[in-house]
């Protein structure tokens, strides 16, 4: 009989990038599900500020500084995580920058390809590699890489080249870490949650992050057996 993994009430999810938009309305749904809930935020005091908002629901949501383009930093979260709560049992990468939006590839310098990669690719890879062995190890994990359609291959066009090509290299990771995980029940998916009204996708948006955070936080809480190595959009898989 497989190892479900601790009672829901135990299970501790970390969300990058919690102090706001997406990210927040997650720890949110995260944290009236019962789970126990890491905001991680670059800035210690805004997320302490954004947990604070959070008081009241019915588990611990507590908040923690990481900066994702910091191997260190990461090293640092990762390293409290496993010693504090024994281990992460969700993870949801969230953290992300929009840089560039709208310049053509041929003008953006190198240094913006590179930030966009460091925190919406590499960060996220870190923190798998850190965090989801420890999910082999107890046989249980759900594993929520926050994407974009501008990083689905099929519809790429010009929009935010940094972005975009940051996206596309997320979903790659989405993909290996899932074929990682095969049979030690460790669900790796990506989600895109479309055009939201946060600061990033501005107020023109025709979604709210409560819709957009719908399916990363119905990814996150997969039952045993769910799908795994899957793009979603609004619970339904889509094309990389």
């Amino acid at each position: 009989m497989p190892n479900r993994g601790p009672t829901l009430p135990s299970r501790t999810a970390i969300v990058t990038g919690g102090n706001r938009g997406i990210g927040l309305e997650v720890c949110r749904q995260l944290a009236r599900r019962g789970l126990r809930v890491v905001l991680a935020s670059r800035n210690l005091e805004r997320g302490a500020s954004a947990a604070a908002k959070l008081a009241g629901h019915a588990a611990q949501v507590e908040a923690r500084a990481l900066d994702v383009a910091d191997p260190r930093s990461i090293d640092a979260f990762a390293a409290g995580v496993e010693a504090e709560f024994g281990g992460a049992d969700v993870l949801v990468n969230n953290a992300a920058v929009l840089l560039a939006e709208n310049d053509d590839v041929f003008d953006i310098p190198l240094d913006t390809f590179r930030a966009s990669l460091e925190i919406n690719v590499l960060g996220a890879l870190q923190l798998c590699q850190r965090l989801v062995p420890g999910m082999h190890r107890r046989r249980y994990g759900r594993v929520v890489n926050v994407t974009s359609g501008a990083g689905q291959l099929e519809d790429m066009g010009g929009y935010a080249p940094a972005y975009s090509l940051s996206k596309a290299a997320l979903n790659a990771v989405t993909r290996l870490v899932a074929y990682a995980g095969r049979g030690r029940n460790v669900l790796v998916n990506a989600v895109d949650p479309g055009w939201v009204r946060t600061d990033m996708g501005g107020g023109a948006a025709p979604r709210s992050v409560e819709q957009g955070a719908d399916t990363i936080v119905w990814c996150a809480t997969l039952p045993d057996g769910g799908p795994t190595g899957t793009l979603f959009h609004d619970r339904v898989p889509v094309a990389w």
